[in-house]
């Protein structure tokens, strides 16, 4: 007795539509991405076991690995930092200026930045990245 079947079914998932639904999953994320910090200077900040947060009128100085000067995301040469400084707080009391440098940035460096601020008699301060707790 033969009782087996004569027409065999194949059992399939199409997946055509897979490919279109992930193009457009990346496509929408890394639209997003660039629209989170359109103007984003990558640093590496030193680390701290305190860190604080401000809450006032505040200037962005970044300095790069390169010695590249930022003010506000706006490059400016070192020669005319003080005269930049100037303008962006013109009419501003008691305005204080957050000082991002990367971490591989010599302290001779971070102390020429400081005598341009303590020069002008402005309110500086050094931002780290908080440390999670692990000695490196």
């Amino acid at each position: 007795m033969k009782l087996r079947r004569k027409n065999k079914t194949s059992i399939e998932v199409a997946t055509s539509s897979m490919n279109d639904i992930m193009f457009f999953l990346m496509l929408f994320f890394l639209i997003m991405s660039t629209l989170l910090n359109p103007n984003v200077i990558k640093l590496s900040l030193p680390s701290s076991k305190h860190p604080s947060e401000l809450r006032q009128k505040e200037v962005s100085l970044s300095v790069t690995k390169e010695m590249n000067y930022f003010i506000n995301n706006r490059q400016v040469p070192f020669n005319q930092l003080e005269q930049e400084l100037i303008a962006e707080l013109k009419g501003v009391e008691n305005a204080t200026v957050i000082l991002r440098c990367d971490n591989s940035l010599t302290v001779q460096n971070l102390v020429d930045v400081l005598e341009v601020g303590n020069k002008l008699r402005i309110k500086m301060i050094l931002a780290t990245k908080a440390s999670n707790g692990t000695k490196n």
